[in-house]
């Protein structure tokens, strides 16, 4: 990734999801967290762990194109835009993805509650 985007927890769950590492996920990601993919499917927290776990999702690179990051209300969102790199389901390819992510908080930190890929 080029450049940090909001430190811990973006730019963690980018370095982990790249890393395979499943441990740090579930610590950065809500216990509700939801991913919907571009092709609209919502897979739950632990379902999308399990695929990456297992190798059918790989994450070889993330590079962040653009971001911006906009309060809504007392949790933020995060729109960013990435060249990811990966292998989803046996083909590998470099998709143009918006991420749009919310973040809430948990203690004194905030967690990825739920993220939503469409491509640019």
């Amino acid at each position: 990734m080029k450049e940090k985007v909001m430190g811990a927890p973006y730019d963690t769950m980018c370095e982990a999801m790249v890393a395979g590492d499943i441990d740090t996920l579930d610590d950065i990601l809500a216990d509700g967290f939801t991913l919907t993919h571009m092709t609209g499917y919502v897979q739950s927290k632990a379902e999308w762990l399990d695929a990456i776990a297992s190798g059918h999702m790989q994450y070889h690179r993330m590079e962040t194109v653009e971001a911006s990051l906009s309060p809504v209300g007392t949790a933020p969102g995060l729109t960013v835009r990435t060249l990811t790199d990966a292998t989803i389901w046996g083909s590998r390819a470099t998709w143009r993805l918006t991420l749009r992510s919310w973040l809430e908080p948990r203690g004194t930190e905030w967690v990825v509650a739920r993220t939503i890929a469409s491509t640019w």
